[in-house]
């Protein structure tokens, strides 16, 4: 738990409450951690491109 709230907080806009409103924040935390997984998935994809 304390290690996924340390990736979301990595983006400046999850850090502090900026949205009005629950559902805004939400999709937030939903966007940083899909652009978590892309960079993740792309990282993987090259080391297994490269064998």
């Amino acid at each position: 738990m304390q290690r996924t709230l340390s990736w979301i907080f990595q983006h400046r806009r999850c850090v502090r409450d900026y949205e009005r409103l629950p559902e805004h924040h939400e999709a937030m935390v939903l966007w940083s951690m899909t652009i978590l997984m892309r960079r993740r998935l792309a990282r993987a994809g090259a080391r297994t491109d490269g064998k």
